[in-house]
């Protein structure tokens, strides 16, 4: 396999899909030459497969708003790779959503979900709706058009859906409603993210920015360090960030930023728990503007329009927020305000050149296919857990969930730890999970 002539056909057949060709070639450089040591992968065209979804589907949304105005939008469902598992990631609901990033979302889901230890395929949907602004009613309507085209795709043992970016437990449920109407069956196991009360599991909300900071506890002790009194900057105020910066404030971390679309508030005593609770209303309003917490708490974070967390003196940052948020100027400013560690918990959160210039610089760095898969994991946890119907306790999660974290942090050393004794994290997680997804395409056959 030469990673540059898969490239070369690969934006040939899909011309300007940016986010997808840099996903792919992400992990084709990370592999190359273990692939290449194992002929029977290149006879079975593993890669050439492994690259291209299963299918997509695409499909017309259309509902009425408020003021009585037909709306349309695009829907989108990716079922990109079943070898080891049904296919399983989010939907994003956002004005940005395109093909390009699903695709690439899927393919790296395929990767995550094969670090988790558990059996789920990739795959990834959504919709260029923009939650923003919108009333409750608007979105509910949105979400029952979505699933009325998308029901018939989905299913507990085919394809489960869980949110993502734009798409938490109300839009879960407001989906999943719909999809019981449609199906005219009470089966839980078909969307992931769900209410407590209703199928959920329990720490789901939490668990993707908690398992971020148990992998980044790992890859900090593993280096000779600890996360106690280190100063932590992190982008956005979603669910996500909201479970990083509890756990990071639990392990005794200051997060001293957190940032959004309209700039960054700098809190210099650290956020407190009135905030992290606040951060979950300033999520729900719909409005996106970070700004809402220093108006909320005037005298104790300062808001700066414009600016990005990165701006603020920290040890350690958390992209949380979007792909490609933190740019190579981005990762040289964190270096000059004495940055030392960098974990994505947004997937591709760094763009190629600040990856490059953070390993360049020795700042440790790791994936957020690695980092972040603490959400998806917990999601087949609650699939489990619906399967069997039965409910674990927050213990009994955590604790999966710890061992999950860890068993991936040591899938990361095992395959990216180098000549030099240095741990490559990105070279780590990318074949860590195209192993175990090779191996299950090569054993099921050319289909």
């Amino acid at each position: 396999m030469k990673t540059a002539d898969i490239m070369a056909n690969l934006a040939a057949k899909h011309p300007g899909e940016n986010e997808y060709l840099q996903a792919v070639q992400e992990v084709l450089e990370s592999i190359e030459e273990v692939y290449n040591q194992h002929p029977e992968f290149e006879k079975a065209k593993i890669v050439e497969r492994m690259v291209e979804p299963d299918r997509i589907f695409t499909f017309r949304v259309t509902w009425v708003d408020d003021k009585g105005d037909v709306q349309t939008n695009l829907g989108y469902r990716i079922q990109f790779n079943s070898a080891i598992g049904p296919y399983k990631g989010g939907l994003r609901f956002h004005k940005a959503v395109v093909p390009s990033m699903l695709k690439f979302l899927g393919f790296e889901q395929t990767f995550k979900n094969a670090l988790t230890t558990l059996p789920m395929g990739g795959a990834k949907g959504g919709s260029d709706f923009d939650p923003v602004g919108k009333s409750n009613d608007e979105i509910m309507r949105f979400c029952q058009a979505f699933m009325t085209e998308l029901w018939n795709c989905i299913g507990p043992d085919q394809d489960i859906p869980a949110g993502d970016v734009g798409v938490g437990g109300r839009e879960i449920g407001f989906m999943y409603g719909m999809y019981k109407k449609l199906a005219r069956e009470y089966n839980t196991g078909v969307l992931t993210g769900k209410g407590s009360t209703w199928g959920g599991s329990i720490l789901r909300p939490e668990a993707t920015g908690f398992g971020a900071l148990y992998f980044t506890q790992h890859l900090l002790e593993t280096a000779g360090k600890n996360i106690k009194d280190k100063k932590v900057a992190l982008s956005g105020f979603g669910n996500v960030a909201w479970g990083a910066a509890t756990k990071a404030k639990e392990l005794g971390a200051k997060v001293v930023a957190i940032s959004g679309p309209d700039g960054v508030c700098e809190i210099p005593d650290g956020i407190t728990d009135e905030m992290i609770d606040y951060m979950l209303d300033m999520r729900a309003s719909n409005r996106n503007k970070v700004e809402d917490m220093a108006t909320k708490f005037p005298g104790k974070a300062k808001f700066t329009a414009g600016k990005k967390a990165w701006s603020v003196a920290c040890d350690i940052a958390l992209p949380c927020a979007f792909q490609n948020e933190l740019s190579e100027d981005d990762a040289k400013e964190l270096e000059k305000n004495g940055c030392w560690c960098c974990c994505e918990v947004s997937n591709m959160g760094c763009q190629p050149g600040a990856i490059h210039y953070f390993q360049s610089k020795g700042i440790l760095f790791a994936p957020g296919k690695a980092v972040n898969a603490g959400g998806v994991a917990t999601s087949g946890l609650e699939m489990t857990q619906n399967a069997s119907h039965i409910s674990w306790s927050a213990k009994e999660v955590d604790d999966k969930l710890h061992f999950i974290m860890q068993s991936i942090h040591e899938q990361c050393v095992k395959y990216g730890t180098q000549p030099d004794g240095r741990i490559d994290y990105v070279k780590g997680a990318n074949i860590a999970g195209f192993m175990k997804v090779a191996t299950a395409m090569l054993e099921q056959g050319i289909i």
